[in-house]
């Protein structure tokens, strides 16, 4: 289905990763996962910041007191752009595990859950870890090759994430107060438009997936709406096949913000997408939700 788009900011990303809507500032942040810099875009005024970072960043939530709580590819750490402030927290897995931490976000209860993945993408050894206000760090599930795709639903009661490398999407019943899950099973399996990666949930319980295609052939990829079943509900295509994370922002919380890649792609490739890696907008007719801030 195609739907009207704008691109907002030709940014050019290796990976762009974690669209996050600040509401506080009206403001969207991003990073790029292949290159040290975080980018800020207001559309009030369309001005374009980027700051570059200290390390490689994976993740990232903002903090309630301000500046951000981020994932580097060993480490979780304090950040602020604007200052430059850096101060590892922890590291939540040993280097030798062969893994790098990789998508993460908040829960509604202020705790940032990070996975990981394994660095060939071969074998099933990464994990998922929930990071308290405290400072403690709690492995939560194992047995995944790439986490991606972390969202709750309106409600808390289910908690999603993907491994990517199998392209299949797990449901798993939350407790929000004790931040634990169970009865995980599988909710779709991305098997037609490409690799599943981020994630967001809109106002009626439903999930909206980025999902990537390596494809040298396909000049267009796809964001797709899954229902509260699994089922393909809404597909909405893009000038590139590299779609790789979707969040929800504006005034109103009704513009989608897609984020896109230019990892490994040809001169060629990109003559036919020039779009590739750059900042998209999108009125989808669908509001989201306040994304949760860190409260540590």
């Amino acid at each position: 289905m195609l739907t009207d788009y704008k691109i907002v900011a030709d940014t050019g990303d290796q990976i762009g990763e974690i669209p996050t809507w600040d509401e506080r500032e009206q403001a969207l942040y991003w990073i790029d996962l292949l290159t040290p810099r975080m980018h800020r875009y207001r559309p009030g005024d369309g001005e374009l910041t980027t700051w570059e970072t200290p390390e490689l960043f994976s993740a990232f939530a903002m903090r309630q007191s301000g500046g951000f709580i981020v994932a580097t590819r060993t480490h979780l750490a304090n950040f602020d752009p604007v200052s430059g402030a850096f101060e590892i927290l922890c590291q939540p897995e040993s280097e030798s595990d062969g893994n790098f931490l990789n998508d993460g976000r908040c829960d509604r209860q202020g705790r940032f859950w990070i996975g990981s993945g394994n660095l060939a993408m071969d074998k099933p050894t990464g994990h998922l870890h929930r990071y308290d206000p405290d400072g403690s760090v709690t492995r939560i599930t194992s047995g995944i090759t790439l986490s991606n795709s972390l969202m709750w639903s309106p409600d808390s009661a289910q908690m999603y994430f993907c491994d990517s490398i199998k392209k299949e999407f797990y449901a798993c019943d939350f407790d929000a107060a004790a931040g634990t899950i169970s009865n995980q099973r599988l909710f779709a399996r991305a098997e037609r438009y490409g690799i599943p990666d981020g994630s967001m949930v809109d106002v009626e319980g439903y999930l909206w997936n980025a999902e990537f295609d390596l494809s040298t052939e396909r000049t267009t990829g796809y964001v797709v709406r899954y229902d509260p079943c699994g089922a393909v509900d809404r597909l909405i295509e893009l000038p590139t096949c590299r779609p790789t994370a979707v969040s929800f922002g504006g005034a109103a919380l009704d513009t989608l913000y897609v984020v896109t890649s230019r990892y490994h792609m040809s001169d060629e490739e990109l003559a036919k997408q020039p779009a590739s890696g750059a900042l998209f907008a999108l009125d989808v007719g669908i509001c989201g939700f306040v994304e949760p801030r860190f409260r540590g």
